[in-house]
């Protein structure tokens, strides 16, 4: 528990406003020791390259105890913190959330990401039922000695066009944000979120350090920085740039 406990604290020190931790997401073991030898100070998993690579559909659809199991020989294959993306938490009510972080921990993990979104429905938890999700979470972290980081997600912005993404979505945002904060969240993460001047307002809005991921339509991890951004991460791009290189020499070797 003493290396996982050292682990959990590093971990949380790598998420400076202005010099991003970057996470280049992994899927399994093999995966992960890549990245690691190619300098990553810390791995992170994503829900959709997890459940693609043992054949699934995102949103819960792998089994929770595959997940964990690749965890585990995630965790055990590499020598830097390993956090997870324990999706929704796989449930809904606060004591399902609470069994999910606590089986994540035992696991291994070091921190996760927990999001807002109503999975296998459409919209958002209220802020009030998502609060008490979170403070469940955080009481189960408590509990279990391990200081792993809650990396909260909002998929507002997700879920809006990026063309109609404004003030009034990023006001809705940080009011998520601080209500995060006050539950027990550690980071908040917003997928989707490209705009410079949205990405900068919501990073000085927050004490929180905020998480952008690296979409092709997103600021380079430079510019990033510079808008106060701390944790970059990269989601299912490394997996589908995977999968695309592997058809093509596949087809290519077929073919030929």
């Amino acid at each position: 528990m003493t290396q996982q406990f050292d682990r959990a604290r590093t971990f949380h020190s790598l998420h400076v406003k202005g010099n991003p931790i970057v996470l280049y997401n992994a899927w399994d073991p093999g995966s992960a020791k890549i990245i690691e030898k190619a300098g990553a100070k810390a791995i992170a998993t994503g829900s959709w390259p997890v459940a693609a690579a043992f054949g699934f559909a995102d949103g819960e659809k792998i089994p929770f105890e595959l997940a964990l199991e690749n965890i585990k020989r995630i965790v055990a294959a590499v020598d830097v913190p390993v956090t997870m993306d324990l999706e929704g938490g796989y449930g809904v009510a606060p004591e399902v959330v609470a069994r999910s972080v606590t089986l994540a921990v035992q696991a291994g993990a070091v921190g996760f990401n927990f999001e807002d979104q109503i999975v296998g429905g459409s919209g958002l938890h209220d802020i009030a039922i998502q609060v008490r999700r979170i403070e469940a979470a955080a009481a189960a972290v408590k509990t279990s000695g391990i200081p792993a980081f809650i990396n909260t997600r909002t998929d507002i912005f997700l879920k809006t066009k990026p063309n109609a993404h404004d003030k009034a979505l990023l006001d809705q945002a940080i009011e998520r944000a601080h209500a995060y904060e006050r539950a027990g969240a550690h980071g908040f993460f917003a997928p989707g979120l490209a705009d410079e001047g949205l990405i900068e307002a919501l990073c000085e809005a927050t004490a929180l350090p905020v998480n952008i991921i690296a979409l092709a339509h997103v600021p380079p991890r430079q510019r990033l920085a510079e808008l106060g951004v701390a944790r970059v991460s990269h989601g299912p791009v490394p997996y589908r740039q995977m999968a695309e290189w592997l058809e093509a020499k596949a087809r290519q070797a077929i073919s030929g």
